[in-house]
């Protein structure tokens, strides 16, 4: 009985500790002492009862996510569960191999299985499910600009990978069933590791984060729920007033404007309604000006970004699954002529390999038309801005219904509002350029053949040792 009340009360804090560490707002460092209850009492319980543990305390704190992905996003029930049933059985067998490998006495191992596993299951889903990196624990830390850092040299992994790492440690720190010995080396690893960490963070902010930095502005201006035609009498009002914005941010020095996703909607016959007033501003102030909306031409209709005075058009590459299945997706790098700055739109930034591909082209500033859910601003911005941080990248993100913001190559943001289309919003600040592509821009996600070893490792110790 006192035995069956410690896992009701380790399933209840863990999952309350779920609840707030992740999801749309998560509480930066919260996150780390979620699997900590659990963790403690999956050495001291059957394996079921670990697994069980596991399993419902972290389906519980991921019950938010449940509407998000059904009502916002209006996904199918299907892959809701499929998500959420092999995260929780991936980490539900994970909190049951640690407890095991603590049973064993096998500290290095236990310490290496559940931050190893998680990250190869990480990688796995964003190699295999439809919707890139949106998930992962990294986004959690996005505030917290030190640990952010690693994710230069990692990409998101990496942050997963110490997020997990804390609580598995004081795991079998806390345990004294464990040798001293063991106790004492693994406390002095998993230090070295975290304060190397936080040193390599604190040098990469304490220096500059660029060179020649660019004025640029986010604006969205107020409009009606739907897209509007560029045509009709509320499409021409909000190029009248988007106009007046550009030439006021002009004023401020702006020298790129960027609006938001699907602001308007055009075919080839309506598209000069738009592009007559925006190239004329853009050449009379000498600034790009950057329109998102839905593009229809011979009856193919993409989410476009638009350059003006250049006319350069870009086709979003990722579709929103079923949201955007009537839009055809675009296969090729855009950037602005004679410049450093690519264009993308908004979902393309869940998907690190866009990016990286960018970086490696040459880009150093990314001009992001956006849409998002209210729900979701402050999560899909800070996914927008690590993304910059692990290709070393500026971000420039108009979000409608969400955040303007701008960040640096270190993921400071410049400057942000939260925007309405009931009202017109607008930001700016210089963006410095960066000096070169990072480790992760370079070699991609490597540390997921890192993590696959120290898990076999893991798996093997627990092996070696149940066979003696």
């Amino acid at each position: 009985m006192k035995r069956s009340l410690s896992v009701l009360i380790a399933v209840a804090i863990s999952a309350a500790l779920w609840l707030f560490g992740t999801g749309l707002h998560p509480y930066p460092g919260v996150v780390t002492l979620a699997p900590l209850p659990v963790l403690l009492i999956a050495s001291r319980v059957s394996g079921r009862v670990a697994f069980a543990a596991g399993f419902v305390s972290w389906l519980l704190g991921a019950t938010p996510f449940i509407p998000y992905f059904s009502s916002t996003l209006e996904q199918p029930p299907l892959p809701t569960i499929l998500l959420l049933g092999v995260t929780a059985t991936t980490y539900a067998g994970l909190i049951v191999l640690t407890g095991t490998l603590i049973q064993l006495g096998r500290s290095g191992p236990a310490v290496l299985a559940l931050p190893a596993g998680w990250v190869l299951m990480e990688y796995l889903i964003s190699i295999t499910a439809p919707f890139g990196a949106w998930w992962s624990l990294a986004y959690t830390q996005a505030e917290v600009l030190p640990v952010v850092q690693i994710a230069a040299l990692t990409g998101r992994l990496g942050i997963s990978f110490l997020i997990l790492l804390v609580p598995a440690v004081a795991a079998v720190l806390i345990d004294y069933t464990i040798p001293r010995r063991s106790r004492i080396r693994c406390a002095a690893a998993a230090l070295t590791v975290l304060i190397a960490v936080g040193g390599y963070g604190f040098w990469q902010l304490s220096g500059p984060a660029g060179h020649d930095p660019v004025p640029v502005a986010l604006l969205a201006v107020a409009q009606p729920e739907d897209y509007v035609p560029v045509d009709s009498a509320d499409g021409r009002d909000m190029i009248t007033r988007a106009v007046a914005e550009i030439d006021r941010l002009a004023d401020r020095g702006a020298r790129i404007v960027v609006l938001p996703e699907k602001s308007w909607r055009a075919t080839e016959s309506t598209l000069s309604v738009l592009s007559g007033p925006l190239t004329e501003v853009a050449v009379r102030r000498n600034v790009d000006v950057i329109a998102g909306l839905i593009l229809t031409q011979s009856r193919v209709s993409i989410n476009a970004a638009i350059d003006f005075p250049s006319g350069l058009i870009y086709a979003k590459h990722h579709l929103v699954p079923g949201l955007e299945s009537d839009l055809s997706a675009g296969t090729e790098l855009t950037r602005l002529p004679g410049t450093s700055w690519a264009l993308a739109v908004c979902y393309d930034l869940d998907f690190p390999d866009l990016v990286r591909a960018n970086r490696n082209h040459g880009a150093s500033l990314l001009l992001v038309p956006a849409l998002d859910f209210r729900k979701d601003h402050w999560l899909h911005s800070h996914m927008a801005v690590l993304r910059g941080v692990e290709s070393g990248l500026g971000t420039a993100r108009a979000a409608q219904l969400g955040d303007l913001v701008l960040s640096d190559a270190h993921g400071r943001i410049l400057a942000s509002s939260n925007t309405d289309i009931t009202m017109t919003r607008s930001v700016l600040a210089d963006i410095p350029q960066p000096a070169g592509p990072t480790v992760y821009a370079r070699f991609g996600d490597w540390f997921a053949a890192t993590a696959a070893l120290l898990f076999a490792i893991a798996v093997l110790g627990t092996f070696r040792l149940s066979n003696r």
